[in-house]
């Protein structure tokens, strides 16, 4: 079998040493830059790496970039590659149901789930927000987006701002994100992950979320399956690696423990 082509690798980007592994998956529009304030609390006795999800950033031209499904094998895959056999797995939104989707089609891999504001979890979606932030382009289109989805009252700090930015400037990134955008808010809905299906999850998860989710209602808690730990952020919205950095570190350090 040849090797992949750069095109057909994922990028991850790695910090700390240990025998332990954790995987931080980003939310739709997002790429690993957005874990910079908590992937090194996480380093201690660990190999922490954060992915560009296929289609985002340094992962933009891998094959197929899109549906959680083509993530999922690619997630796996490189790990394998990497002679990862057991990782935690955290997920924000979009990098939520991946993570929930690796537990399920991997439980021998997954060792933990912590999933915050995790997507698949009910039909309701944000869809306008999430197509509007797909599109954005600069700063300023960013800046409007990640407030909306953030606890009224809550500003985006400008370093995420730059960095998200950034990240959106090679040619073909906005194409790629208006069509996986559109993908997932199908019908004003999205695709779902079956709560009988959650249920046979056998692996701690953590399910994190804000009260004040603007992009996927808090309501998505209701009837989890009992094995699940669910973590409430009283006031907080979508964003939590940012409006509530040091609870959400705590959560992803306890679960991992």
């Amino acid at each position: 079998m040849s090797e992949p082509t750069q095109a057909q690798r994922l990028y991850a980007f790695i910090k700390g040493t240990g025998p332990k592994t954790i995987v931080l998956l980003h939310g739709f529009g997002g790429f690993h830059g957005v874990w910079s304030e908590i992937q090194p609390g996480l380093v201690q006795g660990a190999g922490v790496l954060a992915y560009d999800l296929p289609g985002h950033h340094r992962s933009l031209s891998y094959p197929n970039a899109g549906p959680a499904g083509v993530a999922v094998k690619a997630i796996l895959a490189d790990l394998q590659a990497r002679g990862i056999t057991r990782a935690h797995f955290v997920g924000h939104s979009m990098g939520g149901a991946i993570a929930s989707l690796i537990g399920l089609r991997a439980p021998e891999v997954a060792e933990s789930l912590t999933l915050l504001a995790p997507g698949g979890f009910g039909p309701e979606i944000n869809a306008d927000l999430l197509r509007r932030y797909g599109a954005a382009t600069n700063a300023d289109e960013l800046r409007s987006c990640l407030n909306e989805m953030s606890a009224p009252g809550f500003a985006m700090p400008t370093k995420c701002v730059v960095g998200l930015a950034a990240s959106r400037g090679a040619r073909g990134q906005r194409e790629k994100l208006v069509e996986i955008a559109a993908a997932i808010t199908k019908g004003e809905r999205q695709g779902e992950i079956p709560r009988d299906m959650l249920a046979t999850l056998t692996m701690p998860v953590t399910v994190v979320w804000g009260t004040e989710d603007t992009v996927l209602p808090f309501s998505q808690t209701q009837d989890l399956p009992l094995n699940f730990k669910l973590e409430v952020l009283a006031g907080r919205g979508h964003m939590l690696m940012e409006e509530a950095r040091e609870t959400v570190l705590r959560i992803i350090r306890r679960t991992t423990r």
